[in-house]
């Protein structure tokens, strides 16, 4: 069980230390979402891992016959979805293509800033912790809690902060609100692109066509 005073470590660290692909990765990530350390970007990968994980068992459960296994599968699936990581019709192979960044995007930080309460990542993070946010009525100071789809719809300014003032000087603005807006959404057609021609290079490489898949 362990001493309760100092708790485990709730993720796991890279099996290998000096890896300049995932290094390289992982430094881009923290800068995306404005993380504090590393620390946070492992935390996601091992949450990730966990849910892959439970995926893979349920399935291998489902091809026996298990009917405890598809209670539990669809369980998996809503508790995705209350997360926000996947929708509501996902299944259970939805959860193995799932990334780091599908779990940082529902972040209590990524949301502030993309709900256009801050100006960048960083002060969203900033506003988080000394207080000037509230989500369902309760101040909330942890950058990094994971919002439900349900709690989104409640993070405002806290009643008490300065932000509140329209004339604020560090208020974020419509036009600027709209850009950030505008420019995630051409990031997401982006990768979209990217990771459509990859699957493109990688079956033409394998001689797979578009006729192999109509028929």
């Amino acid at each position: 069980m362990g001493d309760p005073k100092f708790s485990r470590k709730t993720y796991d660290t890279p099996s290998h230390p000096w890896q300049g692909e995932r290094i390289k990765a992982e430094v881009e990530i923290v800068r995306a979402f404005g993380l504090k350390n590393k620390t946070e970007v492992w935390k996601a990968q091992t949450v990730l891992r966990n849910l892959r994980k439970q995926s893979r068992d349920l399935q291998a459960r489902l091809r026996t016959g298990d009917a405890q296994a598809k209670i539990e599968a669809d369980a998996l699936i809503a508790k995705c979805g209350r997360l926000g990581y996947l929708t509501s019709d996902a299944t259970l192979n939805d959860i193995l293509t799932l990334k780091e960044e599908d779990v940082l995007s529902r972040r209590l930080q990524t949301i502030v800033y993309e709900k256009g309460l801050a100006n960048t990542i960083k002060q969203a993070r900033q506003m988080v912790t000394h207080g000037h946010i509230y989500m369902n009525g309760h101040r909330v100071t942890v950058p990094g809690y994971i919002v439900t789809r349900l709690e989104e719809s409640s993070i405002e300014y806290n009643p008490a902060s300065p932000f509140t003032d329209d004339m604020h000087p560090m208020r974020i603005s419509a036009e600027q609100a709209a850009a950030n807006a505008a420019m995630k959404a051409k990031a997401e057609a982006e990768a979209a692109a990217a990771e459509a021609a990859a699957a493109k290079a990688d079956a033409e490489e394998a001689g797979i066509t578009a006729e192999d898949g109509e028929n």
